[in-house]
């Protein structure tokens, strides 16, 4: 499913694996310390290369609720956005998410990127909710690119899972 705001602005919805991904960034859910361990962080690692955590490190700590960018390594996206959605303890909230959402987004406009492609930040080592992360990360992508001058043209939700993927497809036809 996808959803497009201001004509040339599109949410879409991948059922996939984030490492495959030709955007011009994906993101990882990070931790606070830029260490890339399992989950998303892991995959990333696994494809990507060891690099990029050795680069996101190197930047790091970082508050929880930023975001930093390194090189995606062997990924067929040109950057690597880690949003720390969670501290070192692993342990996540909304505020986390939504800010380490937005501040994904913030990054990339800085880059002047087109297309950004998210995992659902929290859910899976941080144990968050599906839906309320749904919401919440939805939510900012569209104030991003209703109410900001940017240049995303694409952001992109890839679920890993089946019903991962039907929760977000349910929560963005409900978004106006």
């Amino acid at each position: 499913m996808e959803k497009v705001f201001l004509k040339d602005k599109v949410i879409k919805l991948v059922e996939g694996d984030i490492t495959e991904q030709h955007a011009d960034a994906v993101v990882n859910a990070a931790n606070s310390a830029l260490w890339m361990g399992a989950g998303v962080a892991g995959a990333i690692k696994r494809r990507g290369g060891r690099e990029i955590e050795d680069e996101a490190v190197a930047k790091g700590p970082i508050p929880i609720g930023e975001a930093v960018a390194t090189g995606a390594g062997r990924l067929p996206a040109r950057y690597v956005i880690h949003a720390a959605g969670m501290g070192p303890n692993l342990a996540t909230d909304a505020n986390k998410i939504r800010s380490s959402t937005l501040n994904s987004l913030v990054r990339a406009d800085e880059l002047r990127l087109e297309s950004i492609a998210f995992p659902s930040i929290g859910t899976g080592v941080g144990g968050f909710p599906m839906r309320e992360c749904a919401e919440i990360m939805l939510g900012e992508a569209k104030r991003f690119l209703t109410e900001r001058k940017t240049s995303l043209k694409e952001v992109r939700f890839v679920l890993w899972s089946k019903g991962a993927f039907q929760v977000f497809d349910d929560v963005l036809k409900g978004i106006e």
